[in-house]
């Protein structure tokens, strides 16, 4: 008994000094613990809201799917930071990471905060791989979220349905009706933005015509802006003149800065 007491205690520290040797008692790339700054978009909503509230003319530039791209990642932001006098926010449309690891949304976080501008961050359909979404939520906040920027109402929206597996209400057609109905006094025009359009792989494609039905006769955007595709794209799915505009992912070294005037808008792509 007394040696089989032995032997049990042998094997126990045994096992427990292999583990530790490949590194069992690390954190685990999924536990979900969040450090640094959390709610990052509502904090950052704020400060943009306060800065630009009363200015009849915005720019932002938008980024998308960065994944383990960082070192290009670093240089759009950098190019950024040089234009910041004349750029009010930045836009993250997604995929901030490869596999939604702790360490990816830890060294996106790094990056990111080498910026000298407020920014929102969307969740793209990486982003929900493993616990991404759980962090994402916790780090970020809200997948549905909105804010007014001078007399603009910028509505982003959750579309990565596939991740659900077109279970849950993805886009949720109901908030942008809500979105439509909220503070009216305070603007009057909106932007739409979301990961995957419609018609991508990752949207659900079962109510795509209702989605763009919701946001023509609810929140009747001047333009939509996507991520997901990788590449540049600007097209009216519908034929019905709402234009979509795809951004590249950050490898292409590229990103759009989008210039809205109290009667119009513009667009530039930017190399870097």
């Amino acid at each position: 008994m007394r040696l089989y007491t032995i032997k049990q205690t042998i094997l126990g520290l045994t096992a427990t000094m292999l583990l530790s040797g490949c590194g069992a008692f690390d954190i685990h790339p999924y536990d979900v613990d969040v450090k640094g700054t959390t709610s990052i978009n509502s904090r950052n909503i704020r400060q943009i809201e306060q800065a630009t509230q009363g200015k009849d003319t915005l720019r932002f530039a938008c980024i998308s799917d960065t994944h383990q791209w960082y070192t290009d990642m670093r240089d759009a932001l950098n190019d950024i930071n040089r234009r910041k006098d004349s750029i009010d926010f930045v836009i993250h449309c997604g995929d901030l990471t490869d596999t939604g690891t702790n360490k990816e949304f830890e060294w996106c976080d790094r990056v990111m905060g080498n910026l000298q501008l407020p920014y929102v961050a969307m969740i793209g359909n990486h982003d929900f791989l493993g616990t991404g979404e759980e962090y994402y939520v916790k780090k970020y906040g809200t997948k549905n979220i909105s804010m007014i920027a001078g007399r603009v109402k910028f509505v982003f929206l959750n579309t990565n349905a596939t991740e659900y597996d077109h279970v849950a209400s993805v886009p949720d057609l109901n908030y942008i009706r809500q979105q439509a109905e909220e503070d009216t006094d305070k603007f009057d025009r909106t932007i739409v933005l979301m990961h995957a359009r419609p018609y991508s792989d990752q949207f659900n494609n079962n109510i795509a015509e209702p989605f763009e039905y919701y946001l023509q006769n609810f929140l009747k955007p001047m333009f939509c802006i996507n991520g997901h595709d990788h590449s540049t794209k600007i097209d009216d799915i519908f034929n019905d003149g709402l234009f979509y505009y795809g951004l590249p992912s950050v490898v292409k070294r590229k990103y759009l800065i989008f210039t809205i005037t109290p009667s119009s808008y513009h667009y530039e792509i930017v190399d870097f």
